[in-house]
């Protein structure tokens, strides 16, 4: 297979299970691009702002690889998350995606939101942060970026208060986003509890997805998926 010359700059790859979105609780191999132009105030991987190693595609496949293992399952689904900071900062992102894709991972990309989505393979699932008042960077959010999801991505709001909650349920509304693709609500770790947030959450009977960062509760507060 002939890959794009193209280097990225690496913080870390690593084997966990996903801590959160649809796919919580399976194994997967998560790397993670450095840089991030955004600094919202619950960032729990500022660790990888800067620093990291310049890799090429070539080489990222070839440990993704290495850490599924020759036990693993060729009939079983692998997955691979493409999370950061935020990967799009990076040019190579979108080709190191689609490289994935053609090795037969199940791809999924975790953005920020603030970045155009538009380039991305259509493989890949897109997991879109739409950032609230409470992140500090609800001016970055890039609302055209909503057009470009599809049925199998999903889109995320982390929550930090009550103006929030209330906040993404009006964005909700407005945009029609239960028609665009599945709804994720988290709290923010140790600003808003997560029985607080299934409470509303039930209360108003919204038909979205809560979820808890899952590595959190298995390992405490350590960097992670």
């Amino acid at each position: 297979m002939s890959l794009p010359p193209k280097n990225l700059r690496i913080t870390e790859i690593f084997y966990s299970l996903q801590g959160e979105t649809r796919t919580v609780g399976l194994p997967t191999v998560f790397v993670r691009l450095t840089g991030c132009p955004l600094r919202c105030q619950y960032c729990d991987t500022a660790y990888a702002f800067s620093g990291g190693q310049k890799r090429s595609i070539k080489e990222v496949l070839s440990e993704v690889a290495t850490l599924f293992g020759s036990g693993s399952s060729s009939a079983g689904r692998r997955y691979v998350t493409v999370t950061g900071g935020e990967p799009l900062a990076q040019p190579a992102c979108l080709p190191l995606l689609t490289a994935l894709c053609d090795q037969g991972y199940c791809v999924s990309i975790e953005t920020s939101g603030a970045l155009d989505v538009s380039d991305i393979d259509p493989r890949v699932i897109k997991v879109m942060d739409i950032k609230t008042p409470g992140s500090g960077e609800v001016a970055r959010n890039r609302y055209d970026n909503i057009a470009q999801l599809s049925a199998h991505d999903q889109l995320k709001f982390v929550l930090c208060d009550r103006a929030d909650y209330d906040w993404a349920k009006q964005l909700i509304e407005t945009h029609a986003l239960l028609s665009r693709c599945e709804i994720l609500f988290s709290p923010s770790y140790e600003q808003l509890t997560l029985p607080t947030l299934a409470d509303w959450i039930v209360s108003d009977r919204l038909p979205i997805r809560l979820q808890c960062q899952l590595h959190k509760l298995i390992w405490g507060d350590r960097a992670g998926c």
